[in-house]
């Protein structure tokens, strides 16, 4: 059966949802321990770098969205379609492991965040975190799970405008910090992860799976140039979304620990020395948005390690299919494994990172490939200057990552 959604503005709100769930990637307890060193040791200076990645997210994954709605498949399945197996099977695997390592980060994230509210151990935090996300992917469709990852961003958002009114902000510092890049001494390798943690392989395979399940009748040219200008509004809604809350992250460091020439680099950190210096308020709200963002981050990567696990058999995601099922069990048991064996959790978040680094290059330039291909696009492959942008930004992203892997590597 062929659905002809109807335009105008509240057909917008149809379309309305899969950049929201990138979004949740992107604020992630990995960019939040990223934006609070950014904010307690640079003030305002570095909001560019926020902006600037906001900018080279929506190009990213617009992109990869126009795969999913122009072909009907997700970056898994086109990649398994389109590409000699010698290459498409490694591919596939290296992603699946790419999910592994995010969901490690993300589930650590809310069992930070439980051991700020409760004084729970980090492992049992986990499990916890782990049966919950189990749960709600196993038992929802995306419509559902849509709405819950909705209501999360908007509690995460709102949390942070409450802790905003609640402290002093410099807005013509922070508008200047905006737009004015700015390269304090000592901030580059702060910059790199920024920059290094906004593009994530699996949301390139979550973005496509995401849009494609939305499919109309792709026969039909008006449709699909409908879903095309419709995805870039909801990407650029998602993305400014992103933007401001990450924003919100540093303003509030800059605001607080700056001012008063603390440095932050534990997330745990900053929920203790926010109480004496805002009020037990905003201790426990910081700590329940973690959380949230724990849960909704660790929920996306999940549905990104079915859909990569379905692609090795050529079919899309679904939360009733044994494929995807397995899928999510293989991205969360054994980074649940791996908090067991592992004593220190921030040694977990710097292993998951360092593979990450390595993973990122591959899933960019097969996206690249993909949707430069006439023979997969048709007419909506990439034009000759949108290639060399996408190859652009791959390259400096796989450059920023292979720096910060350096850096571990030294520092640790």
């Amino acid at each position: 059966m062929n659905h002809h959604p109807r335009s105008g503005a509240l057909d917008l709100l149809k379309y309305i949802g899969p950049g929201l769930l990138v979004t949740v990637g992107f604020i992630d307890p990995g960019n939040w321990a990223t934006n609070l060193a950014a904010g307690s040791e640079f003030g305002y200076a570095l909001l560019w770098v926020v902006t600037f990645s906001s900018i080279m997210l929506i190009i990213i994954q617009h992109n990869v969205a126009h795969l999913g709605i122009v072909t009907g498949l997700c970056l898994s399945e086109a990649t398994h379609k389109y590409m000699p197996r010698t290459l498409s099977r490694p591919i596939l695997a290296s992603a699946m492991l790419a999910s592994v390592s995010t969901s490690l980060a993300e589930i650590l994230g809310g069992a930070i965040a439980l051991r700020m509210l409760f004084g729970m151990p980090i492992k049992v935090g986990a499990v916890i975190v782990t049966i919950v996300c189990l749960a709600m992917l196993l038992s929802n469709t995306y419509n559902k799970i849509e709405r819950w990852i909705i209501t999360f961003v908007s509690i995460i958002g709102l949390s942070f405008l409450y802790e905003l009114t609640l402290v002093d902000v410099d807005w013509g510092q922070a508008i200047t910090g905006w737009v004015k890049p700015t390269f304090p001494e000592n901030s580059i390798l702060i910059i790199m992860s920024v920059l290094g943690a906004v593009v994530m392989p699996h949301n390139l395979f979550l973005h496509s799976e995401v849009i494609q399940s939305r499919a109309w009748n792709l026969e039909d040219e008006t449709v699909i140039k409908r879903q095309l200008k419709y995805e870039f509004y909801d990407t650029l809604l998602s993305m400014v979304i992103g933007w401001a809350i990450n924003s919100a992250m540093i303003i509030l460091a800059a605001s607080t620990f700056f001012r008063e020439n603390i440095a932050v680099n534990e997330l745990d950190q900053a929920q203790q020395l926010l109480v004496p210096l805002v009020g037990s308020n905003a201790g426990v709200i910081f700590a329940a948005a973690l959380l949230l963002a724990g849960v909704s981050s660790t929920i996306t990567s999940g549905i990104a390690g079915a859909s990569i696990f379905s692609g090795f058999f050529d079919e899309p995601y679904n939360h009733a299919d044994p494929h995807s099922r397995l899928g999510v069990l293989l991205s969360f048991v054994p980074a649940l494994g791996i908090i067991f064996l592992i004593g220190d959790p921030f040694q977990g978040l710097i292993l998951s990172q360092m593979f990450l680094s390595v993973q990122l290059p591959i899933t960019v330039f097969t996206q690249v490939y993909l949707t430069s291909s006439k023979k997969i696009m048709g007419p909506y492959a990439n034009s000759r200057s949108t290639t060399v942008i996408l190859v652009l930004l791959g390259t400096l992203v796989t450059l920023l990552n292979i720096a910060l892997l350096l850096q571990l590597i030294i520092d640790n």
